[in-house]
């Protein structure tokens, strides 16, 4: 596959990684940074082009990346979409609900496929987990927490876009535990109902949240809790915990690090102690999960169908998110959409 890639900043270069190891050329490459843009294209290879209009074009490109502020999504997919190029959105698929159902409906009506980044789904311990879950291994689930407990410097908020409305859509919840939000629901079902309390600016000097917290209610019936910040020093390894009537499993970072099953059987777990996490170092995390999830959605592109985290996954994902503010603004409990 050869990828097109709109903006150039720190996780495009994980990207660019994942990409040269699976084979996927990188043939372009575009950023409001001309100096950081070609200076990446020489890094990585494919050529500079001075505009996302242009690249969203580009006749060599299969499918177009854009790993920019999430304000920033519909615009260029209107472009790739109607000249026929597939597109991937770095997580959150945007800031607000309405202009992530007109992503998804604009790639719908223009036939081409549309994900979102999500590689946690593709770590081995949330494979082997979600196969667990389905095969009744863990009974029925009671409790299905998430903790990302992070530290992120004064320096990583400095520019006054980071943790703003307007440009990132929030805080820590969607910028960072936005993943996690994902794998719960992926693993655990759809959210019904929610309560949240956050703190804003409760550290940094940021208009949104760098403390939030928020209770879950599971259209199952299962109970659960999100607990999400930046502001807790040195940073802690995210931990998303599962609780069922046969047994318990904890995923670390992006380890299984906890099975305790009653009379269990089947696949071995994969249990391990070492974890990579982001926890204080946005950049320290494993590049597989990416290759997965980039073979995941072209070989997605290929068929003509949706790849695992498709857009109206990101879309679930960002419905929660936004209903954990809309609860922490308003004091009220939020019911979510069936």
């Amino acid at each position: 596959m050869r990828v097109g890639m709109i903006g150039t900043g720190a996780i495009s270069h994980k990207h660019a990684l994942a990409y040269k190891n699976i084979g996927f050329e990188l043939v372009a490459c575009t950023d409001i940074n001309p100096e950081a843009g070609r200076k990446f294209a020489e890094t990585y290879g494919g050529e500079f082009v001075p505009t996302y209009e242009e690249l969203c074009k580009h006749s060599k490109v299969d499918y177009v990346e854009v790993c920019t502020f999430p304000d920033f999504r519909l615009q260029p997919i209107e472009i790739a979409a109607a000249h026929g190029k597939h597109i991937q959105v770095q997580k959150p698929i945007s800031t607000n609900l309405e202009t992530a159902r007109k992503m998804i409906d604009v790639c719908k009506a223009n036939k081409v496929v549309l994900g979102m980044v999500s590689q946690h789904r593709f770590d081995d311990a949330t494979i082997f987990v979600k196969k667990a879950i389905d095969g009744g291994r863990l009974g029925k689930i009671l409790q299905a927490d998430a903790y990302v407990k992070w530290w992120r410097s004064a320096e990583y908020y400095s520019r006054p876009i980071k943790g703003s409305w307007a440009v990132e859509g929030g805080g820590a919840l969607i910028n960072q535990a936005v993943h996690q939000v994902d794998v719960l629901r992926y693993l655990c079902g759809d959210v019904a109902e929610l309560f949240g309390f956050w703190q804003l600016g409760a550290l940094h000097k940021i208009e949104s949240e760098d403390v939030v917290c928020t209770l879950l209610k599971y259209a199952s019936g299962a109970t659960g809790v999100i607990q999400s910040s930046t502001a807790f020093w040195p940073g802690y390894s995210e931990r998303i915990e599962i609780h069922g009537t046969k047994g318990t499993c904890v995923l670390t970072g992006d380890k299984l690090t906890a099975w305790d099953v009653q009379n269990d059987e089947g696949e071995p777990a994969p249990v391990e102690k070492e974890v990579m996490s982001g926890a204080s170092d946005p950049m320290a995390i494993p590049l597989t999960p990416f290759e997965r999830q980039f073979t995941d959605f072209a070989e997605a592109c290929r068929k003509g169908v949706d790849p695992l985290v498709s857009g109206e996954e990101g879309y679930k994902a960002l419905e929660i998110v936004l209903s954990v503010y809309e609860s922490c603004k308003t004091g009220q409990k939020i019911r979510l959409s069936a």
